[in-house]
């Protein structure tokens, strides 16, 4: 049970890197629209992660063993394959977690940005005769009263 569970984790975790890739690409290229549907799917993934990590920690509960690296490796020593899983899951876990805080600069610094040009804007909105008509021209912007009003 838990050498079938470390496989599927190891290759859901190969996945959920690879989607970090793309999401990093996606963030440098600023192709910000496709970060919608690519966050329904993080999520989805990340849920499956956490539901593969949670079962992994019920089976090691239930033989009343601690859940560390130590008692893992132990417990695949006769196993050379899930041994090998386990190993990757470790590195791409370590993978993923890099990846994502790289995505979350970028994220963070795309923020930065987009409150920086709204600020120059809102600015710009707020001083009178810093409009455009339809036509780009600037429209000076007339305080008081028109000629002949009274």
């Amino acid at each position: 049970m838990l050498a079938t569970l470390l496989h599927e984790e190891a290759s859901m975790l190969s996945d959920f890197v690879s989607l970090l890739e793309r999401e990093q690409s996606l963030l440098l290229d600023g192709e910000t629209d496709a970060l919608l549907e690519m966050a329904e799917q993080k999520t989805r993934m990340y849920r499956r992660l956490q539901y593969l990590s949670d079962e992994r920690a019920r089976l090691f509960a239930g033989s009343r063993q601690p859940l560390d690296a130590a008692a893992i490796r132990q417990a695949l020593s006769e196993h050379a394959t899930a041994l090998t899983d386990w190993d990757q899951v470790v590195r791409l876990a370590r993978q993923a977690s890099e990846q994502n805080q790289i995505n979350g600069r970028l994220i963070g610094e795309r923020m930065q940005n987009n409150q920086q040009a709204l600020t120059v804007l809102m600015a710009a909105a707020a001083q009178p005769g810093a409009t455009y008509g339809p036509d780009g021209q600037s429209k000076p912007h007339l305080s008081g009263r028109r000629f002949g009003s009274v």
